[in-house]
């Protein structure tokens, strides 16, 4: 939620005054529900929530043709400050993203090796096939936006290839007997599960019978 009121006040602050569904037409522009998982029917709310908070303001009321009445918004002192506050914060501290792929490593051992082996190389070829389409229409895209656009852009590619490499590595290492895996010879892998938690000290010692 802090993303949307943060590119929220960025719009209305650059544009004021103005519609909310210029808000929510620039922001779907930028491909925001891609890069910065902002549904387009969340912009609304956040325009509603910012004016409750007193962070925006109602300028006036059109009805133009017929057509649904749209409200002009401009940014508060408050919405500034609030605006001002959360670009540094996203400049200056660490956020991990959320990603449920990382919640499915953490569950690596379920797999076998093979699976797992096959799952990271077709990971590594998704995103392959991802940078390549990109690049195709990003060119076209690009030509007319500001240089920081562009870096944005070149972002995703970097961590798009570094994680291709990283798949790759791990895949290797799996296939030459690294780590656990459902099906490996011996007693299954979350049978040694409470020796793990032992030996970092999060089970007391099994007592012998």
């Amino acid at each position: 939620m802090s993303t949307t009121r943060m590119l929220v006040l960025a719009l209305v602050r650059w544009l004021e005054p103005v519609h909310g569904y210029e808000v929510r037409r620039e922001l779907v522009s930028w491909n925001v529900e891609e890069w910065a998982n902002i549904a387009p029917g969340s912009i609304y709310h956040a325009l509603r929530k910012l004016t409750e908070e007193g962070l925006l303001e109602e300028v006036a009321t059109e009805k133009v043709a017929g057509r649904p009445a749209r409200t002009l918004y401009r940014t508060t002192w408050p919405g500034r400050e609030e605006y001002d506050r959360l670009l540094r914060n996203h400049w200056w501290e660490i956020h991990n993203p959320t990603d449920p792929f990382l919640a499915a490593l953490s569950c690596l051992p379920s797999l076998t090796r093979r699976e797992a082996v096959l799952a990271l190389r077709n990971r590594a070829s998704m995103l392959r096939g991802r940078l390549a389409q990109g690049r195709e229409t990003q060119a076209r895209w690009l030509h007319d936006k500001p240089v920081h656009v562009h870096w944005m852009v070149e972002l995703g590619s970097v961590r798009a290839e570094a994680e291709i490499g990283w798949c790759e590595r791990v895949a290797e290492r799996i296939e030459a007997g690294e780590g656990v895996h459902e099906g490996d010879p011996g007693e299954p892998w979350h049978a040694s599960l409470r020796e793990w938690r032992r030996a970092f000290g999060d089970l007391p010692p099994r007592e012998d019978t």
